[in-house]
This record gives C-alpha cells, sequence and structure tokens, in this order.
C-alpha cells in the first residue's frame, strides 16, 4: 500500500512515535539505513524558496543511498505548461519518492492522487509536517518524553506552523496552546482536528489571545515569522498586529525556567523573536535544522517500508 505524509495527522499517533524512533536510531548511526541504495531517485520540487528543506532533504536521500533529483517548479511549468497530475505520473515512473514545497494543499493531494509513489509534504500554505517531526525529535532530545509536555505557538496561529503544531503536538499527546491575536488564529476546523486527537491521547489544545496566557507555564516556547513567503504585500499591517505577541525575554519568563525556544526559521530577529531569546542559552533552533536531515530520512524510509 502506498502510504504519503501530506499533512501530520496522516500519522497515526503510534505511527508518529515509530517514526520518531527511527529518526533517533538514524541520528545515531547515520548510515544504519539505505532504502535508496542502488542508487533510487528521490525528485524534489520547489515552487517556493528553500535553505533548509533542500540541503537537508538532499544530504538526507545521499545518506540513504539515493540521488536528488530537483526540479524547479516554475522552469517545468508544474500545473501551469504541464497538469498536475501529469507531472505526477511522468516523476512517478523516473523517482522512488516525490518531495513537493508548494502552495496550496489541494495540489500536493492531486499529485498524491496520481503519482504512484510516495508523496511527502516539504511545506503547503496549510502544513509543514517534516519540520514537526524535526522539531518533535528535538523537543524530546532536550525535555525528554513528549506525552504531557506544554507547547506554546505564539504569533501567527493561521499559519502552516500553528496548524501543524496543533495536529502533530496532539498526536504526541502534548497540551498545545496557540496564542495569536483574533484575526491570526487558526481555523475551526484545525482545532476540532486536534482536540478530537487530544482525546485519544491525552494532550489538549487552546487557543489565546494573550500571550502572557499562552506562554505560562510553559515547557517550549515556539513563534515563527510573521511574513511568510507570499505575504510580503500583508506585511506592514501583520506586524502592526502581531507586535504584542513577539517572543521576547520579558515574555519568555512567564514559562518555565528550563523551557526551550523553537524556531523553524528563517528568523527576523527583532520582529517575532528578540535576538537576545533567539541567540541565547534557552534557544535549540539549530538543532532543529540539523534535525530535519534525520526526521526525513526516517520519513522516507518508513514511507518506502510500507509499500513492500
Amino acid at each position: 500500500m502506498i502510504r504519503h505524509l501530506l499533512a501530520d495527522d496522516d500519522l497515526s499517533p503510534a505511527e508518529q512515535a515509530e517514526v520518531l524512533a527511527l529518526a533517533a536510531e538514524i541520528k545515531r548511526d547515520p548510515f544504519s539505513r539505505r532504502p535508496l541504495a542502488g542508487p533510487s531517485t528521490v525528485a524534489m520540487i520547489f515552487d517556493k524558496q528553500t535553505l533548509r528543506t533542500q540541503a537537508s532533504f538532499s544530504a538526507g536521500i545521499a545518506e540513504l543511498g539515493g540521488f536528488p533529483l530537483v526540479v524547479d517548479g516554475a522552469l517545468a511549468g508544474v500545473g501551469v505548461r504541464e497538469s498536475v497530475p501529469d507531472v505526477a505520473r511522468v516523476l512517478g515512473r523516473q523517482a522512488a519518492a516525490i518531495v513537493w514545497r508548494t502552495g496550496a494543499q489541494s495540489r500536493l493531494e492531486e499529485m498524491a492522487e496520481h503519482a504512484g509513489v510516495p508523496v511527502v509534504n516539504a511545506l503547503t500554505d496549510d502544513y509543514h509536517p517534516c519540520q514537526l517531526l524535526a522539531d518533535l525529535l528535538t523537543v524530546s532530545e532536550h525535555r525528554g518524553p513528549l506525552r504531557g509536555l506544554v507547547v506554546a505557538f505564539v504569533g501567527d496561529g493561521a499559519c502552516n506552523m500553528g496548524s501543524s503544531w496543533l495536529l502533530a503536538g496532539a498526536t504526541a499527546g502534548m497540551h498545545v496552546r496557540i496564542g495569536a491575536p483574533a484575526e491570526f488564529q487558526p481555523s475551526t476546523g484545525v482545532v476540532e482536528r486536534a482536540a478530537a486527537i487530544a482525546v485519544t491521547t491525552g494532550g489538549s489544545v487552546a487557543v489565546l489571545d494573550d500571550p502572557v496566557k499562552a506562554v505560562s507555564g510553559a515547557d517550549v516556547v515556539v513563534t515563527d515569522t510573521w511574513v511568510s513567503m507570499g505575504r510580503e504585500a500583508e506585511s506592514g499591517d501583520r506586524l502592526a498586529a502581531l507586535a504584542p505577541f513577539s517572543l521576547t525575554a520579558e515574555l519568555l519568563a512567564h514559562a518555565e525556567p528550563d523551557a526551550i525556544v523553537m524556531h523553524c526559521l528563517p528568523a527576523y530577529r527583532g520582529q517575532e523573536i528578540a535576538a537576545e531569546v533567539l541567540d541565547g542559552p534557552r534557544s535549540v533552533v539549530w538543532d532543529e535544522a540539523e534535525n530535519r536531515r534525520h526526521a526525513q530520512k526516517a520519513v522516507l524510509t518508513w514511507l518506502l517500508e510500507a509499500r513492500t
């Protein structure tokens, strides 16, 4: 059976734990798994700017024994010069898996429907599940078992990272709080999905409009850029509305004394996060960046093994 990773809740709680355990194993012994030895090709399509995603997938695919084939989405004309189903059929005949960083979630779902090989979400407007697996691996390294930990995401709660933290955090049995202004809160549908998962895992979800209440007593404090790719025209209004939710040392003081700070990057010091917090001793952002490689190697290994 072909499995895909299109959104965070594509993995059940048991499957998420399995992938995270595999990621930890791969990090300890980087060449222990070689499912792409041959080498087999993995096609990576990029419709948006990238640094960590391309670097970590390319390095990880090579370490799995495979060949990373980079496709410029604009140059290939995905969905313009050729339809998404036709691109899926072509790349599915060339590659063992397809990784796509794009905009609309519906495009990714259309790719998965026609590819005939596993498709991985490397970021859409709605979700960023690979980043969340890397983040959960990072949290487990610094804070131990995930179940029962309190995580606060402050800032633009309607962005893909806010939605992914709700779904993946609830799947891990964490207590997820989103601290965001009313106009930047996650969709009701995502909150309801996360709440339904939390009922089964012992976690919980909450959406708050007060950053202090969101962060108070948190074990993990997370933020993300306020102006995501494609939102540049809204920059002025977004920065003004989100300013009270900036992750400063004063706001972080309300979290647990040993709370860790996370940011998936790129970061804008002085906007969503203060330089002294991002570069401070409680920041684990560089571990997050490294763990993209280990988590994504685990995802590809798990998905390819699921086909057999």
